[in-house]
Formats: structure tokens, sequence, C-alpha cells
């Protein structure tokens, strides 16, 4: 099979297109035929060597495909059928997953970081993380979804606990979380403010948000307090870090929550404390999702009423220009390959 592999830590040089054998399903697992792939910042994390992985190494946690053949023990999937992979991986024995809590599993691990992922023709995956993708639904809407949508979900919805009427604001709006999350957002029907940069300024506005910064011209967080009446928002949706740690704190209302998922500009903030107890703020993380997370907001995908954001659906053999594109930031939505 073909794959989009690399054999050693480093830039986006280091990915090349090679025929691998293709792997065979063990008990419990899958078999799946890739029809489309999306990258993640997490691609970006595993090709730099974090955190590390076991060499040599094929990327890609969003997969949308079809069974091709099941190992033993399956007997409630068919080969051809049409499948979206969830790509949480979990114990399924420890006191969180007991709960219903996957992303909290000790031995929690994610599809194309801990193990060999979609950049490829086929990849093996347990049974159990293949859900049925509905005909009307093409591959490359439903590889761009997972990630994306179910961390917004759990970060908004279920950590968040955002309500309809309230104000939240949605960092870096341009990536695949932030655009889920603008949508979710304004499902739950709140009201949607977000930071971008100037030439993507429109594009977040047609998601939905009614307020929209550009972080190159203005202080956002000066002028969110402004547009709140000197109010700020009841939550922040943040993956950015430490670029944007301060003004975010700057930006929250009293008992307002920062939703933390990611740190891509570096991961040591320095907070002032004082703004955090007199203001009774929350910072609150969140990881991915459960399981009954994933599948009520891949139905909502499924029937139109959430949007995945497509940037660009290159080949295969472009894994490398997709590694270049992300990492220069130039994408809006989703960077999607077909093998």
């Amino acid at each position: 099979m073909r794959a989009a592999v690399f054999y050693e830590f480093g830039g986006a040089d280091v990915v090349c297109i090679e025929d691998l054998p293709t792997p065979e399903p063990g008990p419990g697992e899958a078999l799946v035929q890739v029809k489309a792939a999306a990258l993640n910042h997490v691609d970006l994390w595993v090709r730099r060597g974090l955190p590390k992985t076991s060499l040599p190494h094929i990327g890609g946690a969003d997969i949308a495909g079809v069974v091709a053949a099941l190992g033993p023990g399956v007997s409630n999937l068919r080969p051809g059928a049409r499948v979206v992979v969830n790509p949480s991986l979990w114990c399924g024995r420890c006191e969180w997953c007991l709960r219903g809590e996957e992303s909290l599993c000790v031995d929690y691990r994610i599809v194309g970081e801990h193990t060999q992922g979609g950049f490829a023709e086929y990849v093996v995956v347990p049974a159990a993380n293949l859900y049925p993708l509905p005909d009307a639904v093409e591959y490359d809407a439903a590889a761009a979804a997972p990630l994306v949508f179910l961390t917004a979900w759990r970060g908004l919805i279920t950590r968040g606990r955002l309500r309809a009427g309230e104000d939240v604001l949605v960092t870096g709006a341009s990536g695949g979380v932030s655009t889920a999350a603008i949508q979710i957002a304004r499902h739950a029907g709140a009201r949607v403010f977000a930071v971008t940069t100037t030439e993507n300024v429109e594009r977040v506005r047609q998601l939905g948000a009614q307020f929209v910064y550009d972080r190159t011209a203005v202080d956002y967080a000066r002028q969110v307090w402004a547009d709140t009446a000197k109010r700020g928002v009841d939550l922040l949706f943040d993956s950015v870090g430490v670029a944007t740690w301060k003004s975010n704190l700057r930006a929250l209302a009293r008992g307002g929550r920062l939703v933390v998922y990611g740190a891509t500009t570096g991961p040591l903030a320095e907070t002032d404390l004082r703004r955090i107890f007199w203001n009774q703020l929350e910072i609150i993380g969140t990881t991915m999702s459960s399981r009954a997370e994933f599948e009520t907001v891949m139905e909502l995908v499924f029937r139109g009423e959430l949007r995945p954001v497509l940037d660009v659906v290159w080949p295969l053999e472009r894994a490398r220009d997709a590694h270049e594109r992300l990492e220069r930031g130039e994408q809006f939505g989703k960077i999607v390959l077909r093998p």
C-alpha cells in the first residue's frame, strides 16, 4: 500500500511516500480502505517528536473509508460498509471508562499519534471505533469532522457548560477546531466573538461569528470589553496558549470560564492569580471527547446542522505540502488527503 511515512523526527521534509505492506486486522480489529484523511496539529507535533512515537510512523487521526476486512471476533460489521473512525482509543476497563469518560482513560491514546494512522491506503483500527457513515455524506467531509468537532463539542458543551444567551470568544478562528466551535456555539444559542487574521475575517463572520477581530490590527481583549458594555465574555475557548493567555483572562466576565484545549504557541503561561480569585474565574482543561459525545456531534454533522470546513483536498502524494501549509498557518479549516 502507498503511505505517507517518516523514519525520523524533523521538519516536513522527513515525510515521504512509500509502498509498505498492507496491515492485517487482529482480534477485534478492522482493516479500513482509506478514502480520505485529514490533518491536525497533532500530526505536526508527532512529526517533530512530541510525544516520542515509534518509528517508522504514519500519521492521520481523522479517517473515513470502507471496511475492507475483519479480524477474528468481529461480527457487527460487513466488508464494504462506509465508516468514519472515532480517533480516541481507550481501555474499557478503568474507572473512567466505566463511567463513560473515555477521554480520561488511564491508557488513553489517539489514532495516528500513538498508533499508525490514516495517511495510507489502508489502516487497522479497533472495530469498536468505526461509526456508520450515511451514503449522503462525502468522505472528504466525514474525514474533516471527527477530531475537531468532538474536541469543540466537549470543550464548549460538556466542560464549558455553554448555555443559550451567553457570550463566547473563540481564538485562532481559522483552525479546524475553532471553525467547528463557532458553529457549535451558534447551535447552542450563544453570541459568538472570534479572533483571527486579516485575510480570514470575512470567512469567520460567514461561519456565524457576530464580532470578528483581526488580531494584527486591534487589542481584542480591549475590543471585547467595549463590545460587551464593559462586561466581558462568559466563556473563552483557546488552544493558542502563551501568545493569547493574558488577553484571554482580560476578556473574561466575572465568573467567566476559560476552556483550554491546546498550547500551540507554548505551554508555560504567566498568570496574575489576583485576577483569577477576585473575578472568580475558572480555568478548564479539555481533551478530545467521550464515545457518547463523539456520536452526538457526528449525528449533527450527518444531518447537516454542523458543517466541516474544507481548506484543500489533495492527493496523498502532497502530504509534505499539506504539513507545510498547516505549519505556516495558511489553512482555513481542514486539509484533507486522498490516498
